[in-house]
């Protein structure tokens, strides 16, 4: 299985020798694909995220990418999956999530100047972005456009189980690993307190509530070894059925 990490901001191909010069972690579409061009067409893929985003031109290059790769795409969520990087993440066929980690959306936005009639048209533009930006996500998860736009408005902080609840991730990780319990093999030898009570139970039941206040040493010394010969007993066939 190859490996991809989406890691630090997402940049244009023009920029990523400025950053590995300086040593700075950060993913262009050319470093995505250059990676993907040394697998085979049909090997699996692990894409490692965690980047808060930059720019969506440069997301959408990849998204397109990993999107477009022949072989199974699992993305892995370990940090964050922002803005521009939770559009990459859409990208992969397999979405898990880390149970401490977020994938946040929000409105495409820009700066710039000129007059009435410039601004307008960025207007324009920003909210065309937006609407493509909602369709990974619409692809994803299946919810309307206008509840994608409006969480976007509102730039929304999703964590693992809402992620997964709203389908942006398929599933949160390490929740199917085994759920460790109490027993009395790895609590020291002691029984829970429901244990405890229920051996009072059948001890009060063995020994009967008409039972005469006063009986010999011998007597309820044999009472209680019936007792819990018979809950050994049960505790045995209980363990045998598991």
């Amino acid at each position: 299985m190859g490996k991809i990490e989406i890691k630090g901001p997402i940049i244009s191909d023009g920029d990523q020798w400025i950053y590995d010069w300086f040593g700075i972690p950060a993913t262009s579409p050319s470093k995505v694909n250059k990676a993907l061009s040394e697998m085979k067409d049909s090997e699996d893929v692990e894409v490692i995220i965690n980047s808060g985003g930059g720019s969506v031109y440069a997301g959408s290059e990849i998204y397109t990418a990993l999107k477009s790769h022949a072989g199974k795409t699992v993305g892995k969520v370990v940090g964050i999956a922002a803005s521009a990087a939770s559009v990459i993440a859409m990208g992969v066929k397999w979405l898990e999530i880390s149970p401490t980690a977020q994938i946040m959306v929000h409105r495409a936005s820009t700066f710039g100047s000129g007059n009435k009639e410039d601004f307008e048209h960025v207007a324009g533009v920003l909210s065309g972005i937006d609407a493509s930006i909602a369709n990974a996500y619409e692809i994803k998860t299946g919810l309307s456009a206008n509840e994608l736009l409006d969480m976007m408005s509102k730039e929304t902080w999703l964590t693992a189980q809402k992620a997964k609840e709203l389908g942006f991730a398929d599933a949160v990780m390490f929740e199917t690993e085994p759920v460790i319990v109490n027993s009395i093999a790895d609590s020291g030898g002691m029984l829970p307190q429901g244990v405890i009570d229920k051996i009072r139970s059948e001890l009060k039941g063995e020994l009967g509530a008409e039972e005469p206040a006063v009986e010999t040493d011998a007597q309820t010394n044999e009472k209680l070894q019936l007792a819990k010969g018979k809950l050994n007993l049960k505790m045995t066939i209980r363990k045998g059925n598991k």
